[in-house]
């Protein structure tokens, strides 16, 4: 049976495997009349579709929507807004990390470019890298945004690798990572710097980067940490540490909410835990009554345009909680017993699974 949604043909019926198959399907048809970004993931990961399927609305990002505007105000040096890592969030680093939750094809010659500006534009100190230009220090969470950024677009550059080794080195002892550590000492973990290391280091390993064994190690140790704190709470008093992480946001910026990392955990396949139930219990909870997650709150700073209205459904929200579903049912059942491994699921193949 092929289903048709606005004008975009949708195939196959989604899988009707797992609890949550019927409410996953219901939103279906809306994410498709969305922007060419949402409809290719959609594809992909909540219709299982095979690459053919998706080719072309993923090719479209860079030509229409989203994905065409945002290149579209590239300037002709490559960068964007006037700078590398500033102004907050029109310059090169945050629009090339939004082209790449977009799911922007890698080798975009004009995304390249950027990429190549950041990395020749960054100082080094021992592996790691700042954008800064008054502190001769590295520091994590923009090493970690340049190393996913290298490593999705297919940056190849002996710099990478040893950007990776200084985020592996610079791991505490609790699983995480923290900005202030080289600065201040900082020795627990910061869950805004962590979820920044731990997607930058399952991209590293998604596209083969060397230490695989390691990077597998650190994603594990990382995983420990945000679970040891049930993803959003103090591990010492299990208050909730910060009420703004419990609202969803898109795009999240440099910051860490319980969508992008359960969202983390669902693109890397990770096993079921029970302290993962918590956060989920949140997210459902953030759910309106039409099956559609809002966008609850915008972090303040500069941007291009609005993708979405800040209280309204928000297709990016939808897609991402959706595919944490689907990672749900599908991880519970194997812990349970009662599933398959999916080593070969369209989101674990990815590691990172909206791009």
């Amino acid at each position: 049976m092929v289903v048709v949604a606005g004008n975009h043909e949708m195939g196959p019926e989604p899988p009707s495997s797992g609890p949550r198959a019927a409410e996953i399907e219901a939103q279906i048809p809306w994410l498709l009349d969305g922007d060419a970004a949402i409809r290719w993931q959609t594809r992909r990961d909540l219709l299982d579709q095979p690459q053919d399927a998706y080719t072309r609305d993923r090719a479209a990002v860079s030509s229409t929507g989203w994905g065409g505007r945002l290149l579209g105000l590239q300037a002709p040096d490559g960068t964007w807004g006037g700078g590398l890592y500033g102004p907050k969030w029109t310059s090169t680093t945050y629009t090339l990390l939004l082209l790449r939750r977009c799911g922007l094809d890698p080798t975009d010659p004009d995304a390249r470019r950027g990429v190549n500006k950041l990395w020749d534009g960054a100082r080094y100190f021992d592996g790691g890298l700042t954008a800064a230009v008054t502190i001769d220090l590295p520091e994590a969470c923009i090493t970690s945004m340049y190393v996913a950024l290298a490593c999705y677009f297919g940056v190849d550059d002996p710099r990478v690798d040893e950007a990776i080794a200084w985020l592996l080195d610079n791991q505490l002892a609790d699983g995480g990572w923290n900005c202030q550590t080289v600065r201040f000492g900082d020795q627990h973990s910061s869950f805004h710097t962590s979820i920044s290391a731990l997607e930058a280091l399952a991209e590293a390993r998604r596209v083969g980067r060397r230490r695989q064994s390691a990077l597998a190690a650190a994603l594990d140790g990382g995983r420990e940490f945000f679970l040891a704190h049930h993803l959003y709470r103090s591990h010492r008093t299990g208050e909730v540490v910060d009420q703004v992480v419990t609202r969803l946001s898109f795009p999240p910026r440099w910051r860490f909410d319980i969508l992008r990392g359960l969202d983390h955990f669902a693109s890397t396949d990770a096993p079921w835990d029970e302290r993962f139930q918590d956060a989920l219990d949140t997210l459902l909870r953030r759910r309106h009554r039409d099956g559609r997650w809002p966008v609850q709150q915008k972090h303040a700073g500069r941007v291009w345009f609005d993708m979405e209205t800040t209280g309204g459904p928000s297709r990016w929200n939808t897609l991402r909680a959706l595919r944490v579903l689907r990672w749900v049912d599908r991880a519970q059942a194997v812990h349970t017993g009662h599933g398959p491994l999916r080593h070969d699921h369209p989101v674990s193949a990815s590691c990172q699974n909206s791009w």
